[in-house]
């Protein structure tokens, strides 16, 4: 078994790209002892900031590659309240405050939160941070509120392309329990640097609420807004699985609100297991994400750092991506065209990349897509080709074969009807469930 990386608690403030960090600030920082284990308890992978000048689309919508948008299944994602749509990304917020509800994987008596501005043109400015216990809707447990989370004094700002940890709070984080982490932003952000498909409300009232129990005359909107991620101090055993994947990881097609995508399915069937209930999972999926090519999001190759490695305690990855490659590329022949020589030397790189930092790494085999629009059989192919491959070549340290738990068995190319939300791509509730069940637990006891 390969040694684990140290865990990068000491390292308070990670830059994204040629991001500069003053040394005030970073001394403010890293006040953390070094001695305790952190471990993510739940985290996301911020996207591109709409209309930012940072790469991003239109404000208001996560940017789609790949298969056009799913329409929504009835048992999805629906309509907001109040002036935000559901979904709706708002382009900026001023004198507003936001409460995000994140659904923690691990427990533990401490906590502390990352921000991120990963992709924002202009610094942040931070009022006021709380972190509490959710009991419902935007409503907090008022006796487990905890204020100062910034990490520096009130009005801190976080540089452009900055990811900032908070000071820790003592807090009693039960596992698999709700958190509200609410942020007042007292100026002009510009476009949020965010995460569109949250699935989770989020709720956007006027001014300073962050220490109210409910928040007044919300909109709302199922983004994570520079909320990066939530970590516990947890024993020496603990550690985090990432989920790394495209909008099937992201749980494009499930329930709102429900914790159904496929990694808080697993997370949930390794917290009711006494011998693996020190296993975190993190849902690190893009979605319209693409493991070669920039589109939605910055490519798997080239968000592998701040997306796995900067997450505190991750000894495993699985690694679902691929058919959104398939589908921009891979449906023509010519000389840009996507080949299963080149989507398998980018899986050896993700492969050898966590391997050098002691992650073992599970390979999923690309789900089937026929009806979808963009399918092809040039791409359908490719996706059979680099399947044969993810289940043979020994490349991964293992694997799960979720071609084979969600496909027709009369007609393999298709997704099985009463896991088809309709779109013909993401798996529902269902078929979620079903991928979560398809893990042997036993391999990440090893």
């Amino acid at each position: 078994m390969k040694q684990n990386r140290p865990a990068p608690q000491i390292l308070r403030i990670f830059l994204i790209g040629t991001a500069l960090v003053q040394s005030g600030m970073l001394a403010q920082s890293l006040n953390t002892s070094s001695a305790e284990h952190w471990v993510s308890t739940w985290a996301t992978a911020q996207s591109l900031a709409p209309g930012s000048g940072r790469g991003g689309g239109r404000a208001g919508a996560a940017p789609q590659l790949g298969p056009p948008p799913a329409p929504r299944p009835q048992n999805g994602p629906g309509p907001g309240r109040g002036n935000n749509p559901q979904g709706i990304i708002p382009p900026s917020l001023n004198d507003q405050t936001v409460r995000m509800v994140v659904h923690t994987s691990l427990g533990g008596h401490r906590v502390r939160v990352q921000l991120s501005v990963a992709f924002g043109a202009s610094e942040l400015t931070i009022g006021s941070a709380h972190i509490a216990a959710r009991s419902k809707e935007s409503e907090i447990i008022p006796a487990t509120d905890r204020v100062r989370l910034c990490g520096l004094s009130p009005g801190c700002a976080i540089q452009p392309g900055v990811l900032m940890f908070s000071d820790p709070v003592d807090l009693e984080v039960a596992p698999m329990s709700d958190l509200a982490v609410s942020i007042y932003l007292p100026k002009d952000t510009g476009p949020p640097t965010n995460h569109p498909v949250g699935l989770h409300t989020a709720y956007i009232s006027k001014g300073d609420t962050t220490g109210l129990a409910v928040m007044p005359e919300p909109s709302t909107t199922t983004a994570y807004l520079w909320l990066s991620s939530v970590d516990v101090p947890a024993a020496p055993k603990a550690f985090a699985i990432v989920a790394y994947g495209d909008s099937i990881t992201d749980g494009y097609a499930t329930t709102r609100d429900a914790n159904l995508a496929w990694p808080a399915l697993l997370a949930k069937r390794l917290a009711a297991n006494k011998a693996t209930a020190h296993i975190a999972v993190l849902n690190q999926g893009i979605s319209g994400n693409q493991v070669l090519r920039d589109g939605a999001g910055i490519s798997a190759l080239a968000r592998f750092d701040r997306d796995v490695l900067s997450r505190p305690g991750v000894k495993w990855m699985i690694l679902l991506e691929g058919i959104n490659d398939i589908n921009i590329r891979g449906r023509n022949p010519g000389p840009e065209a996507l080949t299963s020589e080149e989507l398998i030397a980018g899986y050896r790189q993700l492969i050898e990349r966590a391997h050098t930092y002691g992650i073992r790494v599970i390979g999923a085999t690309i789900m089937p897509e026929e009806g979808v629009p963009t399918a092809s059989e040039r791409g359908e192919g490719i996706r059979t080709s680099v399947n044969q491959w993810i289940r043979t070549s020994k490349a991964f340290d293992a694997v799960v074969d979720f071609d084979a738990v969600v496909r027709d068995p009369q007609r393999p190319a298709r997704i099985r009807a009463d896991f088809d939300p309709g779109d013909h791509i993401h798996p529902n509730d269902a078929g979620n469930q079903a991928m979560a069940d398809a893990f042997d637990l036993t391999i990440l006891r090893k």
